[in-house]
């Protein structure tokens, strides 16, 4: 076997080893809560699938996320390396599917990172009032959204910012991570408590329960009083409304799987993994849940706020607890776009650091920092990127979500399918695992076919034109770094 001059040498790929369980599970939680449970009932949620559709396609996903959790608690015992998902198919698969699988993840973790920045200057706006604080220095306009110079740099010093703290090291990383995620369930709490006890919140607010064609009837500037024409009806509409936020499960719940990729960094036993796991995903049906739910309850007219583009947690919060709720919301959904952008950040450089590591990826991307003992370069590569969330604004969202969803969902499948390979090599496993493994797949694909494949009579499930377009352009350059690194990872240690 040739030696692989593409990788780092020993000593400077060493990670250290500073996470506690909880540090791990506000990790996950940050990455599977980021701006998406407060901007996302009013977006995609409530006119999509309404109240009681997002409630049963989030508790579903969720569900599923479960199932396939015990893939992954299963897996990393046995590999207990930076990677995860790459690190499982490359000894169950092969190289060029471990390229495949570990190429798509990096989408998956990457493109929360941008995401999660655009929702910055959307806090600003929701809280600042009249004031737009950031909104000057108008630059263009980008699918309907005005970029102005002030709400693009504050948002790239904010990339930069959490980009340098996990830089400098894990341990205070996973610190703040904690703080922050901590705060997110407080708020949350809070916000679900009031719309329990409040009377402004009612249950006859929650219509139509199972969302409405939203551009349709935005297009004859609908009301309250004729919403109802355009509710999704029927078994065909129902389904619709389930499966419109079912099918980006794996963009909801993505960042439960960012645990094995900092396997190399835990103080703990594996044997903690799927307790985590499930207590990380719990959490966020939760949030998804209750935030959805207590936007609708609190608002009258929340279809007519909805097609006005309002951002409705943050209104429902303000008429339930006046100026306290607006704060709530303005530092629950902080929290949850700073523990989204720092926990993604953690798994997209530990996974590229991984594939460096193995000749995936040039060497530049598996150095360490000798002081830090973090990957520098890898965590530099993501922030770089991450910049384009500012530059092209918040109407991108959409596209990135599904890039992630998709970029999940293959990671997931080849976790669930490694499983079935190793528990039939190695005898190990009981019949329940082997079950939930093969479910596991079965749902891994499910997603995927919702996701990229037009089906008559769902509407609002498949990707948009714009996905499309930057799927194929990631798999353009999958497939360029591939061809210039096919012989380092022709040559790397299996």
């Amino acid at each position: 076997m040739k030696k692989n001059n593409n990788k780092p040498t020993e000593g400077q790929n060493e990670l250290k080893r500073q996470l506690n369980p909880m540090n791990v599970w506000a990790i996950a939680f940050g990455c599977v809560i980021g701006w998406g449970s407060f901007v996302n009932p009013g977006k995609k949620f409530l006119p999509n699938s309404g109240v009681a559709g997002t409630a049963i396609a989030m508790f579903l996903g969720a569900l599923v996320m479960i199932i396939i959790a015990f893939s992954y608690a299963y897996m990393v015992p046995k590999h207990p390396k930076a990677g995860g998902e790459f690190t499982f198919t490359k000894a169950c698969f092969g190289k060029t599917l471990a390229f495949v699988c570990g190429w798509f993840l990096v989408a998956a973790y990457l493109t929360n990172v941008p995401m999660n920045s655009t929702a910055i200057g959307l806090i600003v706006d929701g809280l600042d009032g009249d004031m737009n604080l950031l909104k000057h220095g108008y630059l263009y306009t980008i699918a309907g959204n005005d970029i102005y110079v002030l709400e693009m740099l504050f948002a790239m010093f904010i990339l930069i910012l959490f980009g340098w703290l996990n830089i400098i090291g894990v341990k205070k990383a996973a610190i703040i991570q904690t703080i922050l995620a901590s705060l997110l369930v407080i708020c949350v709490a809070t916000l679900a408590i009031a719309g329990l006890v409040s009377a402004k919140a009612k249950g006859i607010n929650m219509q139509p329960i199972w969302g409405f064609d939203k551009a349709a009837a935005k297009t004859e500037t609908a009301l309250m009083s004729n919403i109802g024409q355009y509710e999704h009806k029927g078994t065909a509409g129902i389904m619709s409304a389930i499966l419109a936020t079912f099918a980006i499960a794996p963009w909801a719940y993505v960042g439960f799987d960012a645990i094995p990729q900092a396997a190399e960094e835990f103080r703990f036993s594996y044997k903690k993994v799927s307790f985590i796991m499930i207590i990380a995903i719990a959490f966020g049906c939760f949030v998804y849940t209750s935030n959805n739910t207590v936007a609708a309850a609190a608002l009258e007219n929340w279809p007519e706020r909805v097609m006005a583009g309002d951002w409705v947690v943050l209104v429902a919060a303000e008429e339930l607890l006046g100026t306290f709720g607006k704060v709530l919301v303005g530092l629950g959904v902080s929290c949850a776009v700073l523990s989204g952008i720092m926990g993604f950040y953690l798994a997209s450089s530990r996974l590229m650091y991984s594939m460096s590591r193995d000749g995936y990826l040039p060497a530049w991307f598996g150095k360490v920092d000798k002081k830090y003992g973090t990957p520098r370069n890898a965590m530099l590569f993501c922030i770089l990127i991450s910049l384009s969330g500012p530059i092209l604004g918040r109407e991108a969202l959409g596209w990135f979500v599904d890039m992630c969803a998709i970029g999940a969902s293959i990671g997931y499948f080849f976790t669930c399918a490694s499983t079935l390979v190793t528990a039939k090599r190695d005898g190990d496993a009981k019949p329940f695992l082997k079950i939930m493994a093969a479910i596991g797949v079965v749902f891994s694909i499910a997603f995927m076919v919702l996701q990229l494949v037009p089906i008559p009579g769902l509407s609002g499930v498949h990707f948009g034109t714009e996905s499309y377009i930057m799927l194929l352009v990631w798999i353009a350059l999958g497939a360029a770094f591939y061809f210039v690194q096919r012989k380092h990872i022709k040559n790397s240690e299996d």
